[in-house]
């Protein structure tokens, strides 16, 4: 499985931003994504039971058996932004570069085909899956929003590809609320639930925030401020950022400056030597 998903990032051409779909020359040709990591967990997992608690994500999660009843296994990967897309992303402070806008959307469509992929490839082989992300039950929202079928949530959806990955032993959590991996954590995240049983990857952490040093960089990079040492991550501050950008770059939207020019960006940051005070 590993091996055909290398093989169909690597030779596909959804993972290069094509001359039609470019917003200038110079992003034609761009690789967005590097090879990919995965992890495996059980679909019992009690932490699947946990999300569902209301200071985690809430009773509308639902776990890998509400998706496919027969489920044991969750497989999670991890697509690292390729050092193009990352770096271009350093070159303004306050506005997301053109590989990063097309890592946003035109990535995301390819991610969406790589789980539709491993889907046809697990059922193929005689194992009922499905990709929750692409299944017609999925639902994610940004701010309240009483016309929504879901009014009371807000900033959630009713599956998460960062908690999976956490389960799944890909990496913990990040003051951005991003996921750090053994590749960083300026990517984005699929994942796909199975019957087909695969022995789940220990986690190599025992806290949700095992990587993170509290480092401060992300804080620093953020150009509205919508992270803090203290509080973390605001939502509601970083979204109405987003919403700005999606009016200047319309049909795309993006940002990641907390995911660039940080320690965490390609890999796991080395904590601070003992008697050094993290932060800035």
């Amino acid at each position: 499985m590993i091996q055909k998903a290398a093989d169909f990032i690597q030779n596909s051409e959804g993972n290069y931003v094509s001359k039609q779909a470019a917003i200038s020359e110079r992003s034609v040709g761009m690789k967005i994504y590097e090879e990919p990591i995965f992890g495996f967990g059980s679909a019992d997992d009690g932490y699947f039971i946990e999300f569902k608690d209301p200071s985690v994500i809430g009773e509308h999660f639902l776990a890998p058996r509400e998706w496919l009843p027969g489920a044991r296994t969750v497989v999670s990967f991890f697509l690292p932004f390729s050092e193009a897309v990352r770096k271009g992303n350093l070159e303004d402070a306050a506005w997301p570069s053109e590989g990063w806008l097309h890592g946003r959307i035109e990535g995301q469509a390819f991610l969406n085909q790589l789980c539709a992929f491993l889907r046809s490839e697990l059922i193929d082989t005689g194992y009922n899956s499905l990709a929750p992300s692409l299944d017609g039950r999925f639902w994610s929202k940004a701010a309240y929003n009483a016309d929504t079928p879901h009014p009371g949530a807000s900033f959630t959806s009713n599956w998460s590809e960062r908690h999976a990955a956490f389960v799944c032993g890909l990496g913990t959590f990040g003051l951005s609320k991003g996921l750090i991996t053994a590749k960083g954590i300026a990517g984005r995240f699929g994942s796909v639930i199975t019957e087909l049983y695969l022995p789940p990857d220990p986690r190599g952490y025992d806290e949700v925030y095992g990587y993170c040093t509290m480092c401060g960089s992300c804080v620093k990079n953020c150009p509205v401020r919508a992270i803090s040492l203290e509080e973390g991550k605001k939502h509601p501050v970083c979204s109405r950022f987003l919403d700005r950008t999606s009016e200047k770059y319309k049909p795309r939207y993006g940002c990641g400056k907390c995911q660039v020019g940080v320690p965490c960006e390609a890999g796991i940051p080395e904590k601070p030597a003992a008697g050094e005070q993290a932060g800035f």
